[in-house]
């Protein structure tokens, strides 16, 4: 009878351990071990990271701006690039005002090699530019023979601050020639590639040696293939070809 007790408890025994074996195989079955793929959460932080975009940097960041002229006209600022620019504030009433000439002179002397002066009339200072834009335009053709670009009247410090103004006086920008202007006349250099390299305060003269000195240092740089003026030059370079060739 013992005999018989024991094997009764040893078969039970054994399927019990049999049964729970099966049930773990299912349960594997089921619920099978996630992937490396899958243990990633879609919404982790380093998938988020993973999907996040490069941001490309800015290319010509001082001239990627529409501007209007002295006539009224938009100019899209891009189409100076490759060339060496300063942009200046400028002003009819201002005992900085004769600068108009040296302005004048300077560019003259540069612009065969890429060089243009951008002037913003501004009446930020001194009230010191009240009249409306055609007047500026005759007194500054008339009394100094400007022919360099002239743009509308702006604003370049203030609430009212345009976006070309905003954009070279934010002391956070990269180019790190940031704060207010001081007066009418301030000068910013932006060089080839379209990037703020420079700036004079006002009272210094557009032909003071430290000014033609940058002027021409940037002007030695290399113009850039893809820029506007590097096409200006090619076509130039090709009209003479075929007038010497007819």
């Amino acid at each position: 009878m013992r005999n018989a007790s024991r094997l009764r408890w040893s078969i039970a025994s054994i399927l019990i351990v049999l049964a729970t074996a099966t049930a773990g195989v299912m349960s594997m079955a089921a619920d099978p071990e996630p992937t490396k793929n899958q243990s990633r959460k879609p919404d982790s932080p380093r998938a988020k990271k993973s999907k996040k975009k490069k941001k490309a940097k800015p290319t010509m960041p001082a001239l990627s701006f529409k501007m209007k002229d002295i006539d009224g006209k938009t100019q899209d600022l891009r189409k100076y690039h490759g060339n060496v620019v300063m942009i200046v504030n400028v002003a009819t009433y201002c005992g900085l005002t004769p600068q108009y000439e040296q302005l004048q002179a300077i560019y003259e002397k540069y612009e065969e090699q890429g060089f243009v002066i951008l002037a913003f009339p501004a009446n930020n200072f001194g009230r010191q530019e009240p009249d409306p834009n055609e007047k500026i335009k005759q007194f500054c053709t008339t009394k100094f023979f400007v022919t360099f670009p002239m743009f509308a009247k702006v604003s370049v410090k203030g609430d009212d601050i345009c976006a070309l103004y905003k954009y070279l006086t934010n002391l956070k920008a990269a180019h790190g020639k940031g704060g207010e202007i001081d007066w009418n006349f301030a000068k910013f250099m932006v060089n080839r590639r379209g990037e703020v390299v420079e700036r004079f305060k006002a009272p210094i003269k557009p032909d003071a040696p430290e000014v033609t000195a940058a002027i021409e240092k940037y002007l030695a740089a290399k113009i850039p293939p893809d820029s506007p003026l590097a096409k200006k030059k090619t076509d130039r370079a090709n009209k003479k070809a075929k007038k010497r060739s007819a």
